[in-house]
């Protein structure tokens, strides 16, 4: 079975814990991953980008000389593609990039990734996970004691407003709800530092 250490929020290690091989010790599926990131990828952009059509760029009404007798090749509008500030021929217009993944293949990835992450020993278990206070500070020193890696994800069982605010201005650390998590921000991260109760809410969906 796959073993984590486990953390306090002093940053002093109490133990290891036993992680579910169902969860967090299956087989990495790579084509599986690559997919889930592709998609993931893919639904974050926005589709703004757009480029004006022969009909949309000003000007250009009139037919710019008689159609035979100039020697010049004939021609309709001084905005069609071929002219200099004409318009784009075949250019992007707004569009949706989303698309789905079935939903075994998406439990499929995230164990994948859960798992690849058990095997590389990139998880830390905190015991209490939460802050007093907002604290940026102390933190960070936290996170020094218990990861010292430059890219962290922060996993707690439901959202925690003095972990999300504490951690909200330190580069490279992000901070997720156990019912948000995703493939691309697991394999992004260097270290996944997860509390006790959220791993068990893992156990309990996906085991």
């Amino acid at each position: 079975m796959p073993i984590a250490s486990v953390f306090d929020m002093t940053g002093a290690k109490t133990g290891e814990m036993e992680l579910n091989a169902a969860v967090f010790g299956i087989e990495p599926n790579q084509s599986v991953l690559h997919a889930a990131v592709k998609n993931y990828l893919a639904n974050q952009r926005q589709g703004t980008q757009s480029t004006l059509t022969r009909s949309e760029v000003r000007g250009g009404g009139i037919k710019p000389w008689r159609q035979k007798g100039t020697g010049r090749a004939r021609q309709g509008s001084i905005r069609a593609p071929q002219w200099t500030h004409g318009g784009i021929a075949l250019g992007p217009k707004p569009r949706s990039y989303n698309y789905t993944l079935n939903k075994k293949t998406k439990r499929l990835a995230l164990l994948s990734a859960l798992s690849a992450k058990a095997q590389a020993g990139e998880i830390v278990v905190i015991d209490g996970l939460d802050m007093g206070e907002i604290k940026t500070k102390t933190f960070a020193a936290f996170l020094k004691n218990v990861s010292g890696a430059k890219k962290n994800l922060v996993v707690t069982p439901e959202t925690r407003f003095n972990v999300v605010k504490s951690a909200a201005n330190i580069p490279g650390v992000r901070t997720t709800p156990v019912a948000t998590l995703n493939v691309y921000d697991i394999l992004n991260a260097d270290m996944f530092i997860i509390d006790k109760a959220a791993v068990a809410k893992l156990e309990e969906v996906y085991a």
